[in-house]
C-alpha cells in the first residue's frame, strides 16, 4: 500500500498509530518525503482462546507509532506461515494507519465476513497543516476562521516582538524561534538574532580607547583564563569520578582484584585515552552502527588498534549487571569470539573495548563478495561451522550460560583469515546455572528474530539456534532476511525458505554458486538443518552443540558424489 501528501500542504500526524490486525502477520512501514523512517509490528497468535477483546497488545494485533512531519510512506504486509494453522478463525491479515483513540480492537476483526463488510474503515487518520502567519487567538476572531468542526487550532511560533524586546530606539522583527533589531536613524547596534540595544552614535576615538584597553587588560584576561580551565578541568575529573562510581566502577575493581589471570588482563581505559585513540570519537574512525550503539576503530597509545563501542543508553538500574556480564565475557576464551580487552567508566555511559576485526561483517560478504573466489560453499559451510561451534560454547561451556541474543549475519565478523568471530554481545543476556530460560523485554533484529520470544518474552538458548538458522538460510541463497518484494511469499527469507523446501524446489532458490560447487547431498542436508532451525516451537528445534556437529560431518562429505562414482567405476 502505498500513500502521499507531497503535493499537499498536510503532513501525517504523529498522533496516528501503524495497526497489523491478524494471527500470523507482519508488516512494515517504510516513510519519506518530509521524514525518513522504518518500523513495523510482528502480530501473532496460536488460537482464538487467548484473544482479548480491546487488548491490543501483539496477540492478534500490534501497533507502532510514526514519526512528526511524514508526508509519504509504503506499507506491506506478509504472513510467517501463510496462516496454516489458523484459518478456521484468521484466514488473512491486514494492516492501516489511523487514530488509534478511534480505533478497538475486536476479535471479530479476524474474520473473513467481518473483513468484507468493512467495519474498520471507520477509523480516520490524522493530518496536520498551518494556515496563515497569524497565531490562534488573532486568528479566530476572522470570518473566515478555518479551525472548525473536525479541527482545531495550535500555534506554530510565538511572537517573540510581542513584550518588545528592542529598546525605544529598536524596531523588532519577528523570525520563526527567534527575533532581529534594527535600530533607527541615528542610532547604533549589532542587530544580531535574539539580542538588542541601540545607543546614540558619537564621535569618540573608538580604535584608540580599544587599543589602550587592551594593554591594560592582556594580564587579566590571561590570569582568567587560565583560572577558567583550571576550574574546567577539575569539574571534568569530578564529572568523571561521579561516571566511574554510577556505572560500577568500585565494583568491577573489586571484581578484577581476584586471581583470575583473564580477569588481571582486563583493562579499566580512562576516558581520556579513549578520546586520543578515536581522535574524539572522529566521523572517519567510524567501523558501523547498530541498534545497541556506535563502533570505532582505535588506535592505543602503543600502535594497538582495537575496536571501541559507544552504547547509546544505559539503565543505570542494571550496572551491576553489565558489570557482571564485562566480568564473565572476559573469561571467555573461544578463538571464535570476538575478545572484549577491558572497558572504560568515566563517561555518561561505559564505552568496551574489543579486540579489532579487520575483514569486515558476514553480511557484507553474502551480499557483496559473492563472485570472489575465496567465498566458495567449503568456506560458506566452514564459517558457519565455526560460528555454531562458538555459539555452542557461550550456551553450555561458558562458566555462567549466555544467550547473544541478537545472532544475525552483520554481527558474524572476518577476521585477516576469514575466520569467524561472533560479537556485538550489547543484548546478551546471562543465564543462570539453574534455569532453561530468562523473561526479558524483547529485543533482537526483525528478520532474524524468534517469533516464540517475539510472543511471549521467554528467552531460550534456542532463540539464538532460530536466529543462526536465518543465517544459514543467508549463506544458501545469497537473500537478505527480509525483502521488499511484491510478492508476498518472497517478503521474508524464513517463509520463503521453508515453503520452498516443502514443495521440493530447494535447488531452484540457493545461490548458482553453492549449486555448482556443493554436493547435491550437502545441500539437501543443510537445507534440512535451516528447516529444523526455523521451526515455530523451540522444543523442536536443536541445540547449537548438535547444529555445529550436523554441520562439521557435512563438511567431510566429498563435494561431487559423480567423483567418487568414477573412481569406483575406474575399478571395474
Amino acid at each position: 500500500m502505498f500513500m502521499t501528501l507531497a503535493t499537499t500542504p498536510f503532513t501525517f500526524s504523529d498522533a496516528n498509530k501503524y495497526t497489523v490486525i491478524g494471527c500470523d502477520d507482519f508488516a512494515l512501514i517504510v516513510g519519506g518525503e518530509g521524514r525518513n523512517f522504518q518500523n513495523g509490528c510482528v502480530s501473532l497468535c496460536s488460537s482464538s482462546d487467548v484473544l482479548v477483546e480491546g487488548e491490543c497488545s501483539g496477540i492478534g494485533c500490534c501497533q507502532t507509532a510514526i514519526p512528526k512531519g511524514l508526508k509519504r510512506f509504503n506499507s506491506s504486509v506478509a504472513s510467517l506461515s501463510r496462516h496454516a494453522n489458523i484459518t478456521s478463525f484468521n484466514p488473512c491479515g491486514y494492516a492501516f494507519l489511523g487514530d488509534p483513540e478511534s480505533f478497538k480492537f475486536s476479535v471479530s476483526y479476524l474474520s473473513d465476513s467481518t473483513f468484507e463488510n468493512r467495519t474498520i474503515e471507520n477509523v480516520p487518520v490524522i493530518l496536520e497543516w498551518a494556515i496563515g502567519t497569524e497565531n490562534c487567538s488573532e486568528a479566530e476572531k476572522f470570518n473566515d476562521f478555518a479551525c472548525l468542526g473536525n479541527s482545531y487550532c495550535v500555534d506554530s511560533d510565538i511572537n517573540e516582538c510581542r513584550n518588545n524586546p528592542c529598546d525605544e530606539h529598536g524596531t523588532c522583527k519577528n523570525t520563526p524561534g527567534t527575533f532581529s533589531c534594527s535600530c533607527k536613524k541615528g542610532y547604533s547596534g549589532d542587530g544580531i538574532k535574539g539580542r538588542g540595544g541601540c545607543i546614540a552614535n558619537s564621535q569618540f576615538p573608538v580604535t584608540k580607547f580599544a587599543l589602550g584597553l587592551s594593554f591594560g587588560c592582556l594580564a587579566l584576561i590571561s590570569a582568567a583564563t587560565m583560572v577558567y580551565f583550571s576550574i574546567k578541568r577539575r569539574k571534568l575529573m569530578k564529572l568523571r569520578e561521579k561516571y566511574f562510581e554510577q556505572n560500577g566502577g568500585l565494583l568491577l575493581k573489586q571484581q578484577l582484584s581476584s586471581n583470575d589471570t583473564n580477569m588481571k588482563s582486563t583493562k579499566i581505559f580512562s576516558a581520556e585515552e579513549l578520546e586520543k585513540a578515536t581522535k574524539n570519537y572522529s566521523k572517519d574512525r567510524i567501523l558501523g552502527r547498530g541498534g545497541y550503539g556506535t563502533v570505532y576503530k582505535g588506535i592505543l597509545q602503543d600502535q594497538q588498534i582495537v575496536a571501541i563501542k559507544k552504547s547509546r543508553i544505559m539503565d543505570h538500574s542494571q550496572i551491576e549487571q553489565f558489570i557482571n556480564e564485562v566480568i564473565i565475557l572476559t573469561q571467555v576464551n573461544h578463538r571464535n569470539v570476538m575478545k572484549i580487552l577491558g572497558c572504560c567508566l568515566e563517561t555518561e555511559v561505559p564505552l568496551l573495548v574489543y579486540e579489532f576485526v579487520s575483514n569486515n561483517t558476514l553480511f557484507h560478504h553474502i551480499h557483496n563478495s559473492g563472485g570472489k573466489p575465496w567465498f566458495s560453499w567449503d568456506n560458506r559451510l566452514r564459517i558457519a561451522t565455526e560460528a555454531a561451534g562458538a555459539l555452542a560454547y557461550l550456551h553450555s561451556a561458558a562458566a555462567m550460560p549466555v544467550i547473544h541474543r541478537d545472532i544475525k549475519s552483520p554481527n558474524i565478523l572476518l577476521d585477516e583469515y576469514y575466520t569467524a568471530k561472533i560479537s556485538d554481545f550489547g543484548a546478551s543476556r546471562l543465564v543462570p546455572i539453574d534455569q532453561t530460560m530468562v523473561s526479558t523485554l524483547v529485543q533482537g533484529t526483525l528478520g532474524y528474530l524468534d517469533p516464540e520470544y517475539f510472543h511471549t518474552g521467554q528467552l531460550t538458548e534456542r532463540s539464538d539456534v532460530y536466529s543462526f538458522g536465518i543465517v544459514l538460510a543467508e549463506l544458501m541463497t545469497g537473500r537478505k532476511p527480509l525483502s521488499n518484494t511484491k510478492n508476498e511469499e518472497e517478503k521474508s527469507l524464513s517463509t520463503f525458505f521453508v515453503v520452498s523446501l516443502k514443495e521440493d524446489r530447494l535447488f531452484q532458490i540457493v545461490d548458482p554458486r553453492v549449486l555448482r560447487e556443493g554436493s547435491l547431498e550437502q545441500i539437501k542436508n543443510v537445507g534440512e538443518l535451516v528447516k529444523r532451525c526455523l521451526k515455530l516451537h523451540s522444543e523442536e528445534r536443536p541445540s547449537m552443540k548438535e547444529v555445529m556437529m550436523e554441520l562439521e560431518g557435512l563438511r567431510k562429505l566429498s563435494k561431487h558424489p559423480w567423483s567418487q562414482q568414477e573412481v569406483e567405476e575406474g575399478y571395474v
